[in-house]
């Protein structure tokens, strides 16, 4: 079922000072990713395919602040990102970074909402 939350992202000016603080506030596991950029944030354990093993859970990530992470940003699940992005502008909302590849796992985009919220979007990759 699409239209799920299932991603957050906290944006930070000073990656390090982030993880020690989230760390140590909630116990989060952060596992830097260097190469990328990003750190991924579990706030529940996880299965093999990382997946939260508890139900209604979600974990995240971690990113240097810049535009159009600026502000925390919850991210949906859709079917199609191009189609939900499509369906965001008919209702005024604004694309702000379109369908982006994530290591062969999925696809990423940003929307601003008619409020001016900045929300995720994520699409599976399909299987071969």
């Amino acid at each position: 079922m699409s239209g799920k939350v299932v991603h957050f992202e906290i944006p930070a000016d000073d990656l390090e000072r982030a993880q020690s603080f989230y760390a140590g506030a909630f116990g989060w596991n952060l596992d830097p990713m260097p190469d990328y950029g990003y750190t991924m944030v579990r706030t529940v354990d996880t299965d093999e395919q990382g997946m939260p093993k508890e139900p209604g859970a979600i974990n995240g990530g971690m990113a240097k602040r810049k535009a159009p992470l600026t502000s925390p940003v919850l991210t949906i699940d859709v079917e199609d990102i191009d189609t939900a992005l499509e369906k965001v502008t008919e209702l005024g909302g604004k694309v702000l970074e379109g369908r982006q590849e994530v290591m062969g796992m999925g696809f990423t985009g940003y929307f601003a909402d008619t409020e001016g919220n900045t929300i995720g979007l994520w699409q599976n990759a399909t299987p071969a």
